[in-house]
């Protein structure tokens, strides 16, 4: 269990061992990426959707209904729109979700299995592990795992925080829980084993970005200074030139996307045009975040065994 409290002073006035401390908490290992994708394939595509839904804010006490609706969007018009875009393309894409979202809509979840599709933590309601104490934050993520087995009929092995809010503790956690891989952390745009303490974890790392998240481009909040500020023809755009240099580099290309963002009528075309990119330009590897994880813990040269 790690704690900040003992820290004191400037930053400027810290002795070595504490900023090492602090870095070393969840760093960058091993890079796995592997020699080669399955099949020959000359790119990885690791597609997501955070299935937030109402969690924004219920997490933050708010009882809007407005602001609740604007979450059950992404249920009622975004996941339809995105499970049937995937069923035609058959891809196989991950679905993480608060398990307060999949208690609000638990035949969604059943559904988007039964579609062959992966089902990843997203934390108990959207909380932010940071603000948390240990106690608190692991009580919450193991009670969300079971959560989410008992509704999806599968054990989750992957984790994406809570707008990837991970605190110092999350790495300890998720190493106690046995998990897979992570999905949090953006040291590389490559899998990469996490590091504790520079001790090898044997966990993978599939690190996303927020140049590859819709909803750093295109969510409003009325009632902040929050406002879409980007067309979709330049997201579309972004996310593009992405892949493309992925995709030179013979390496993963992992997007995450919100089912009430990317899911409304003038954006549900960027996923379905930049799937008909990726198609076009050929060799891809189209795969859940959990075997994109596997095939790199296998074949990308991580020694270490899990403890």
């Amino acid at each position: 269990m790690s704690t900040d409290t003992d820290i004191e002073g400037e930053p400027y006035e810290w002795p070595e061992s504490k900023w090492r401390e602090i870095v070393g908490r969840a760093r960058a290992g091993r890079d796995l990426t592997p020699a080669a994708w399955p099949d020959g394939a000359r790119c990885a595509v690791a597609l997501s959707f955070d299935a937030d839904h109402d969690t924004i804010p219920l997490r933050d006490g708010l009882k809007s209904p407005m602001l609740i609706s604007q979450g059950h969007y992404g249920s009622r018009r975004g996941v339809p729109r995105i499970r049937a875009i995937l069923e035609r393309e058959q891809i196989a894409a991950t679905f993480f979700y608060p398990a307060v979202s999949a208690m609000l809509y638990p035949d969604e979840v059943r559904g988007v299995v039964h579609d062959g599709h992966e089902i990843g933590i997203h934390s108990w309601i959207h909380e932010r592990n940071n603000l948390l104490p240990y106690k608190v934050e692991r009580e919450l993520s193991y009670r969300a795992a079971e959560k989410l087995a008992e509704i999806s009929g599968r054990d989750p092995v992957g984790m994406r925080t809570a707008s990837w809010d991970f605190s110092p503790n999350t790495l300890e956690i998720i190493r106690e829980m046995g998990l897979l891989y992570d999905s949090s952390l953006m040291a590389d745009d490559e899998p990469y084993e996490l590091l504790l303490n520079d001790q090898p974890t044997g966990i993978v790392e599939l690190p996303p970005e927020w140049i590859r998240d819709d909803a750093a481009y295109l969510v409003m909040d009325r009632f902040s200074a929050l406002r879409p500020y980007t067309a979709p023809s330049a997201v579309e755009e972004i996310f593009t030139a992405e892949f493309d240099e992925a995709w030179e580099e013979g390496g993963l290309f992992l997007l995450t996307m919100h089912p009430d963002v990317i899911g409304h009528r003038s954006r549900i075309g960027i996923l379905r045009r930049l799937i008909a990119h990726m198609k076009a330009r050929g060799g891809c590897w189209f795969a859940t975040h959990a075997h994109v994880a596997q095939w790199c813990k296998d074949k990308g040269g991580i020694l270490s065994p899990a403890p």
